[in-house]
């Protein structure tokens, strides 16, 4: 199949049928990837704090500054909850929290430190671009500045969170003080420039079109041909539940016909992920059927879906069932995607 162009994939997205574009992105995902592999990964998201400026309307973990129910972590509830996830075969911790005032770089130079002299053999997954670009400008330092001070620091890799939808018109209405859509692109070109893989995400079924998608699948193909940069692409469907976004959920077949539409669009991008996390265990498992060839992570802690009421968990031995009762072979994996097993 040669790429698709946006007005390409709008057609499919209007013509064609839930199995079709399963079909098509299920034969896509095995040109891909021709062993029945499917990788999943064991790590933990912790979230340091809940204390964020941005004051996202999707969002229902965060607190504004100076509330009672805001947190900073200390060093030892960090480290126990490190000590947890290695104790729990973990070996990747996800670090994200939002755009605190009063923390500023040298608070993330000593957390990396902290964390690389007590846990060298756990990988950090940490800051989302938004956290990157609100530093910059706290510190007046430049994007570049702060990507290489992070990781001499001991950042392994960075997060794809914060893309919502990559059109500035989109974000002006449900996120309008997080970083513009050309400075979330320019922060991935930065940490790719340094060696450092990232992610690419999409969180979708708010208040973006069908061509605002596309468009923003299109600045992530155009940046992984640049670059070659982002191991994954992930995405996942808004929960309205206690956030501020009078949206609708997004039926689990619109989610699927989106992710087959994902496999398909970005032919530069090795691995989809399903998102059992929002759309549970039985679709994440259907995904597997169109387009994803990942089954993201065990993840022994998650806060933020959570809070809009949807908690779904799944214990290492249970993914590993779901994946092989689909038919395919579960392989643990690293954030780089190469296997452990």
């Amino acid at each position: 199949m040669k790429r698709l162009s946006c007005e390409q994939a709008l057609d499919l997205w209007n013509k064609a049928d839930l199995f079709e574009l399963g079909q098509l992105a299920h034969q896509k995902r095995f040109e891909l990837h021709p062993e029945p592999i499917v990788t999943y990964i064991v790590d933990r998201n912790i979230n340091y704090t809940n204390v964020c400026l941005s004051g996202c309307k999707f969002c229902a973990f965060y607190v504004p500054p100076g509330s009672p129910q805001g947190y900073v972590l200390s060093w030892q509830q960090l480290a126990a909850k490190v000590e947890e996830t290695i104790a729990v075969g973990g070996y990747q911790i996800l670090l994200q929290g939002g755009m605190h005032p009063d923390l500023g770089l040298n608070f993330y130079l000593e957390l990396l430190t902290f964390l690389k002299q007590n846990f060298p053999q756990v990988a950090v997954h940490g800051f989302s671009p938004p956290e990157i670009s609100f530093l910059a400008q706290k510190e007046e330092k430049t994007i570049k500045e702060i990507i290489l001070s992070l990781k001499q620091a001991g950042l392994d890799s960075i997060p794809g969170g914060g893309a919502e939808i990559l059109v500035d018109e989109v974000r002006q209405k449900i996120s309008p003080r997080k970083c513009d859509s050309s400075t979330w692109l320019k922060i991935m070109e930065e940490a790719h420039g340094l060696g450092i893989k990232t992610t690419a995400t999409m969180m979708f079924g708010h208040v973006e079109t069908i061509e605002q998608r596309l468009e923003h699948l299109e600045k992530i193909r155009a940046l992984q041909d640049k670059t070659k940069g982002f191991t994954a692409f992930i995405p996942w469907t808004f929960q309205p539940k206690n956030t501020l976004l009078d949206a609708r959920e997004v039926s689990s077949v619109e989610y699927l016909k989106f992710l087959a539409l994902s496999r398909l669009f970005l032919d530069n991008v090795l691995n989809i992920q399903a998102s059992w996390v929002t759309q549970g265990p039985k679709v994440g498992q259907m995904a597997l059927f169109w387009g994803a060839n990942d089954f993201g992570s065990v993840m022994i802690e998650e806060n933020v879906v959570k809070a809009t009421g949807v908690s779904f968990r799944l214990p290492e031995k249970k993914l590993r069932e779901l994946i092989q009762r689909a038919g395919f072979v579960p392989r643990k994996r690293k954030m780089d995607y190469s296997l452990l097993e």
